[in-house]
């Protein structure tokens, strides 16, 4: 893992600023602004907004295949209307003080070796060391968030494999919490 001084040194080197355009949150090609979120930044949303579960977050929309013949969703994404996100009200974001890591360090990405930034207008404007510090620790927080939620994920699949099942024909959503059938919130598995 980079240091967390060296990524806020990077993200100086490239520099960013919100513009507050809300591009990240409309589409740029189809479904370019897919938001993933998982279980414990959706009940923080709920927590801090009175919305319901399926008000927020809707299952990824691609389906991946089981062993067994089902097609599931793998993990859950913020709710979009009209393509955009749900939370988008005039060029702001609603639920800024919860949203998703994602949103957090958008544009900027970690990797195990490099900080990798996606196109966006706020690329390019001064930051200061400080806000890039705390940029830089919630892009490393996010990066080991997302490593926990992979490995809890890959734990539900083994637990597919060694006998769990879904029904076939049930929809569900597979996230870090287990397996979830749709349609019914007192059927998650682990």
């Amino acid at each position: 893992m980079i240091p967390v001084a060296d990524i806020a040194r990077e993200i100086q080197r490239i520099g960013f600023r919100c513009q507050r355009c809300g591009i990240c949150c409309s589409p740029v090609e189809p479904d370019s602004n897919i938001v993933m979120v998982t279980p414990p930044e959706i009940r923080r949303i709920m927590q801090s907004s009175a919305l319901a579960w399926d008000e927020i977050a809707e299952p990824y929309p691609g389906k991946i295949p089981l062993d067994t013949g089902n097609r599931v969703h793998l993990g859950w994404c913020i709710r979009r209307h009209n393509h955009n996100c749900v939370f988008l009200e005039a060029q702001n974001c609603r639920i800024y003080h919860t949203r998703p890591g994602i949103c957090r360090t958008y544009p900027f990405e970690l990797s195990d070796t490099a900080v990798m930034s996606s196109p966006c207008p706020g690329l390019g404007q001064e930051i200061s060391f400080d806000d890039a510090m705390a940029l830089a620790q919630c892009l490393v927080d996010r990066y080991r968030e997302e490593a926990r939620d992979e490995n809890q994920i890959r734990a539900v699949f083994q637990s597919l494999k060694n006998g769990l099942e879904i029904p076939a024909g049930t929809p569900a959503v597979i996230d870090c919490e287990g397996v979830k059938i749709l349609g019914d919130s007192s059927k998650s598995r682990r």
